[in-house]
């Protein structure tokens, strides 16, 4: 039978992770750049009160591997980096740690719920981050937070958090985390993105096109060049796309159901190809056009 509830203060289930957009990018482009390598590094900014933890900035480790170790914590490099960053006007403390996983989703095995042990000895709010930056694509980021699950509360039978709102329950966890001991070794925290006014003009000024750019030209001689290399391309491909359907007609139906698997779909390259030499010849004979024109 469980016990009954001791009196000491639950952290509550609506707490939260606001990541700013800094942290957020600099944790993909961390993780993007160890592909396929796990890489991890470390989150700076501030408990701010029982149900939300502020992430304001991160900064990678100097190791990789295919586990992050407890081990693998550079303590000294640690250190430096934070003296540094309090000259620079960045005096917050460490909030926990993120590492990446890449193409295999978010979730803690054994040797990060270690390396979470020892986070949470020097503080127990710490907070684990997972990003998958395989997954990730534009508009929709993979990334989790977690924090350890004490045992000896599972053993007597209690919840490790307290629930006073409905905030927190509204993402629905993979079986691969629950499979890998989510809500029993560990529990995941909400993650809300917080943008300033000018950081959102700053995102949405990052990649945008202005309607000049279809008029600029390019250089002639880089032009015939890109048109003599994919025509090149596409001879190659018609001739593989050529022995793929000569191939087709002698395989049995179990054969072809499995025969490109692993290999290069030339019909879907040659089709690419064609529409990329077609736009952009369109668009040069155009721009060539209106400028004889114009000027």
């Amino acid at each position: 039978m469980g016990q009954p509830p001791s009196d000491s203060p639950l952290l509550d289930s609506s707490e939260q992770v606001y990541i700013s957009s800094l942290a957020l990018l600099k944790m993909l482009k961390h993780g993007r750049a160890g592909v396929p390598m796990e890489v991890m590094g470390l989150m700076l900014g501030e408990f701010v009160d029982d149900y939300t933890v502020r992430v304001v900035d991160v900064f990678a480790m100097p190791q990789s591997g295919t586990g992050v170790s407890v081990e693998a914590v550079d303590h000294v490099f640690q250190t430096n980096m934070l003296d540094m960053l309090k000259q620079t006007g960045r005096p917050e403390m460490v909030v926990g740690w993120y590492h990446s996983h890449p193409g295999f989703g978010c979730w803690l095995s054994g040797v990060d719920i270690n390396t979470q042990q020892s986070f949470e000895a020097l503080n127990p709010r710490a907070v684990a981050v997972v990003i998958d930056p395989i997954q990730s694509v534009k508009g929709k980021v993979v990334i989790d937070a977690f924090r350890l699950i004490n045992p000896q509360t599972m053993m007597l039978g209690q919840e490790p958090r307290q629930t006073t709102s409905n905030v927190g329950h509204l993402n629905k966890p993979s079986i691969q985390a629950l499979i890998h001991g989510l809500n029993r070794h560990y529990y995941s925290i909400a993650i809300n993105y917080r943008k300033n006014e000018l950081e959102e003009k700053m995102l949405l000024n990052l990649h945008k096109k202005k309607w000049t750019d279809g008029l600029i030209l390019k250089k002639f001689d880089a032009h015939s060049e890109t048109n003599e290399q994919t025509v090149q391309e596409m001879l190659s491909l018609a001739i593989k796309y050529n022995k793929a359907v000569q191939e087709e007609d002698e395989l049995s139906p179990e054969k072809l159901a499995i025969a490109n698997v692993g290999r290069q779909d030339a019909k879907k390259h040659l089709e690419e190809h064609v529409s990329n030499l077609m736009s952009s010849n369109i668009v040069q004979t155009l721009g060539t056009m209106l400028d004889t024109v114009v000027f």
